[in-house]
């Protein structure tokens, strides 16, 4: 089974390097349904831009790689983060975790998109006068499984419930992602990571807000209400494969380096990197500091969003607890740069 796993790693490898445009469809980016499933969440992967699909564990891997999700140590591990987004938008996050004997972990989580009291404007109100607002709701529920096949081996899915409410409209979809993880690349401290996102059926608005007045010209026949019908997108699917690798300075420093590449459906090709380093202070603390960059071949510097990322994090582990708090910083061109804290808890 380990062979097994291997040679399909390394065969998704190749075939996602030797042919990134079967699965790009650069023609129609920005026109994905639910793109806040691409808002990261947690701070340690963040800091390291996104780079850690191969060794993300523990619970932040939800979002990155769910087969880490079978790496849990703890009876249970919480998570809780917020973040700040482009154009004063919040990112609200938590998720829990457990693992079920043999049967493997599973885990639920929540993320939600806070955009604040926006003005409503119509056709007879175009400036939004009458002082009416409106909040959007985008809300996605994950379930996740996870399970370790062998000690080097982990797979794991998620079940995403999306949830978009915009006034008088609204929009539902479900969508999968499934990963594979594999620790041990050629008899060292190496890391391989595969995984595909964001699979699902297209999503559409509807609801009373679609209806509108329609007036004849002539005056021949009365005003009458007709409904506009909403076109339907694709979900950003992404299929992404990782490499890491761990190591130790001295007894007290370690490191740890990561690369992935990124195929989107909806986007252009995208390739990141990461590197951390960590310092024990002491037996049960130990301090990180981590950067990461994001490289977009096709995409001209002065259109990029984001730039390099930075961060920091501090562990405290003993036998029965474990917290960890992290931050991290993305810089931004045109926007503020993203802020990012999270908070995880073992028991």
């Amino acid at each position: 089974m380990r062979n097994s796993v291997v040679m399909l790693l390394i065969a998704l490898l190749v075939v996602t390097i030797a042919v990134p445009d079967t699965f790009a469809q650069n023609k129609r980016t920005g026109t994905a349904a639910a793109s806040e499933l691409l808002i990261p969440v947690g701070a340690r992967d963040l800091a390291l831009s996104g780079s850690t699909l191969s060794s993300s564990t523990g619970i932040e891997a939800i979002y990155w790689n769910p087969a880490g999700v079978g790496r849990i140590t703890r009876s249970t591990e919480a998570m809780f983060s917020y973040s700040t987004y482009i154009a004063d938008i919040g990112v609200n996050y938590g998720a829990v975790a457990a693992p079920f004997g043999s049967f493997g972990v599973l885990a639920f989580s929540v993320k939600s998109i806070s955009f604040g009291d926006i003005s409503l404007t119509t056709n007879e109100d175009p400036e939004g006068l009458t002082g009416r607002v409106f909040s959007p709701t985008f809300i996605t529920l994950g379930v996740t499984y996870a399970k370790n096949i062998t000690d080097a081996i982990a797979v794991g899915a998620n079940i995403k419930l999306i949830s978009n409410t915009i006034d008088r409209v609204s929009s539902s979809g479900v969508a999968f992602d499934v990963g594979v993880q594999y620790n041990r690349l050629v008899g060292i401290k190496g890391f391989v990571g595969v995984a595909i996102k964001n699979i699902g059926g297209g999503m559409k608005f509807d609801g009373t807000g679609l209806y509108q007045l329609a007036t004849p010209v002539e005056g021949y026949r009365p005003s009458q209400r007709f409904k506009v019908e909403a076109a339907t997108f694709d979900l950003p699917s992404l299929m992404e494969i990782g490499l890491g690798y761990d190591g130790k300075f001295k007894d007290k420093m370690s490191y740890s380096v990561n690369a992935s590449f990124t195929n989107d459906n909806l986007y252009v090709d995208q390739y990141r990197f990461g590197a951390e380093v960590g310092y024990m202070v002491a037996p049960e603390i130990t301090l990180f500091g981590r950067g990461g960059y994001e490289y977009l071949p096709d995409v001209a510097t002065e259109d990029l969003i984001w730039g390099p990322t930075f961060g920091v994090g501090i562990d405290y582990l003993t036998e029965s607890f474990a917290l960890t708090v992290d931050y991290a910083y993305r810089t931004a061109q045109y926007f503020d740069g993203q802020q990012v804290i999270a908070v995880k808890l073992g028991f």
